[in-house]
């Protein structure tokens, strides 16, 4: 089986170097035609740079379309231009890589306020703002495959960086509303955790490190994330030639009687009410309260008819 993107257009944003780059230059070799958006500058997301113009130009050297585009995801109406570009030249959108970002880590204590917002703009609102840009169009043409850029700060946490992590976690919230929201116009939307030696981590990795995690061992499951076949709502992490998925789970509710509802009485079942046991995925925020409906259920004997069963 070969997955082709033979008359798809797709837009990465961040393309002008590292994962962006390595997206877009496999999305033109299978057969896209590509927006390579890329504002340039330093990782901290000063400056500016041709970097998306020169990619454009090894994607022609190899026979294939793209277009640059310089425009900032932070800014609504350049993305709206954005997409209005990309349909004069080829007619529609079918993938969109959010990919944009920027870091500006220190500890929660000496961040700047303008740090922690800077870093929201960038990677959650610009990935919202790209997303909204392109969404009626996708669903207009009944066809939409969108991927968000995670972390595994994100996911997890990592020391130092409160701003990326709430940027990330936001991401992968926002995916899950909008699997949701697409559904019926066949827009499936997916969320990456990559891991990856690029600009933004150059730095964080010894030397060995650095070249195991090149951005080429993450494009199998960023390309597959937005192909026609692609699952919606997964979450998936890759680096160095390794995959897994993660997932948001809860375990089965505890229903506490009326007595028991007290802070002392949450304090005497917290054991139980924080047991990594029964594990389920929900695929919407609803069944967390059927989850409690059915513990009241369970304990009663009583309940509405939606928790019985």
């Amino acid at each position: 089986m070969t997955i082709s993107f033979k008359d798809k257009v797709a837009i990465v944003t961040g393309a002008g170097g590292g994962l962006g780059k390595a997206y877009a230059l496999e999305l033109a070799r299978r057969g896209a035609k590509v927006v390579v958006n890329d504002l340039g500058g330093s990782r901290d997301g000063t400056g500016t740079s041709d970097a998306a113009a020169q990619v454009v130009e090894e994607i022609l050297a190899a026979g294939g379309e793209a277009i640059a585009n310089g425009h900032s995801v932070t800014e609504y109406d350049q993305m709206e231009a954005m997409v209005a570009q990309a349909k004069e030249k080829w007619g529609g959108v079918h993938v969109l890589i959010n990919n944009a970002g920027v870091l500006r880590d220190k500890t929660f204590a000496k961040m700047e306020p303008a740090d922690f917002e800077f870093v929201v703009k960038v990677h959650l609102t610009g990935s919202a703002f790209a997303t909204k840009a392109v969404w009626e169009t996708m669903r207009e043409q009944g066809y939409g495959r969108i991927l968000m850029t995670a972390s595994s700060t994100g996911l997890f946490g990592n020391f130092g960086q409160a701003n990326y992590g709430a940027a990330k976690l936001g991401l992968a919230g926002l995916t899950k509303t909008l699997a949701l929201e697409g559904a019926k116009y066949n827009v499936r939307c997916n969320t990456l955790s990559p891991v990856a030696g690029t600009r933004m981590t150059a730095d964080l990795f010894p030397e060995e490190a650095f070249k195991l995690f090149a951005p080429e061992n993450v494009v199998p499951a960023a390309l597959f994330l937005v192909s026609e076949d692609a699952p919606t709502n997964a979450i998936v992490g890759a680096g160095a030639g390794g995959f897994h998925s993660s997932w948001t789970v809860m375990n089965d509710a505890v229903w506490l009687p009326e007595a028991d509802r007290t802070v002392e009485g949450f304090a005497a079942h917290w054991e139980e009410i924080n047991s990594f046991t029964n594990l389920i995925a929900p695929q919407s925020g609803s069944e967390q309260s059927g989850n409690i409906l059915k513990a009241m259920q369970k304990v009663t004997g009583t309940g509405p008819a939606s928790a019985r069963g």
